[in-house]
């Protein structure tokens, strides 16, 4: 995996890649440290890094396009696969190279708290709280980017898709009333997703007894819920798309309150993309 790893973080900085991403995110952080901390005198800098997070749906896909998909198109995955190395260590190390070069810029950032504390400011501890935060918003991101690019060879689908999920992701706190808020609509929905995740499970493992198997399991465990307690059901499938919302969730440390939640829901969805990346990849290696 060190291997992986190494190789992998270096090639991010023989080409450009590296480099512009990391000016880039730093540029746009700076210009929102610049207009609200230095020329309004807003004393917490968690305030700029909401605003740069808009920023990661732009960096992430760019980061991450490249990460199996130039693997599979110019077919060097065949050599990773190969080699006797475990796919888990495959997957960890390029995920842990374009973690490092994320932390690059979230390193740099930290000085602007310390900026803020010299004229004055009085929120050092949360500051810095809240750029470790934004470098977990950034983790679960990339797993999602990495995700999308273990699925195609095309590294311009990937970037395409990543930048797809990742804006209905923020938008989904929004996009919470137009689904329907009758039990039976939601129902529905829930319905439909099950659909769509069976649909996947058969992509990754190609066992149509395993997809099949799991589709009854959900949608015999949904519908039983829904008769059980049909009125749980009024409103709930909106409420589970805006609680998805990652951005949301991290806009939270401008009112520089300490959410454990938060962390462990980014944590969560960074080892579940991980863990169907892994998957994704096992699937290519036996095919």
């Amino acid at each position: 995996m060190q291997a992986i790893f190494k190789r992998e973080f270096r090639s991010y900085f023989h080409t450009m890649t590296g480099p512009v991403l990391t000016a880039v995110l730093l540029a746009f952080t700076g210009i929102f440290f610049v207009a609200y901390n230095l020329i309004q005198g807003y004393p917490y800098f968690s305030a700029s890094l909401s605003s740069a997070a808009v920023v990661l749906l732009l960096v992430v896909p760019v980061l991450t396009m490249k990460s199996f998909a130039e693997e599979r198109k110019l077919r060097t995955d065949q050599l990773l696969l190969t080699a006797p190395v475990s796919v888990n260590q495959i997957v960890f190390g390029k995920y842990l190279s374009m973690l490092a070069v994320f932390a690059i810029p979230c390193v740099i950032m930290l000085i602007c708290p310390f900026i803020i504390k010299i004229y004055g400011g009085t929120a050092l501890l949360s500051d810095i709280i809240a750029v470790c935060e934004f470098f977990l918003l950034g983790a679960a991101y990339i797993s999602i980017g990495m995700f999308i690019s273990s699925l195609t060879e095309s590294q311009v689908i990937a970037a395409v898709g990543t930048l797809a999920v990742l804006l209905l992701l923020q938008l989904a706190d929004g996009m919470s009333n137009i689904f329907p808020s009758s039990a039976f609509g939601s129902y529905v929905c829930f319905f439909v997703l099950i659909a769509l995740a069976v649909l996947l499970i058969y992509h990754l493992t190609r066992n149509v007894y395993i997809a099949c198997g799991a589709g009854v399991a959900g949608i015999a465990a949904l519908t039983i819920a829904f008769f059980a307690k049909k009125s749980a059901f009024a409103g709930l499938f909106g409420s589970m798309v805006s609680s998805l919302s990652l951005v949301s969730r991290f806009q939270k440390i401008t009112s520089q309150s300490f959410d454990l939640t938060t962390i462990i829901y980014f944590v969560s969805i960074a080892a579940l993309f991980v863990f169907l990346t892994v998957q994704s990849i096992q699937k290519r290696r036996w095919s």
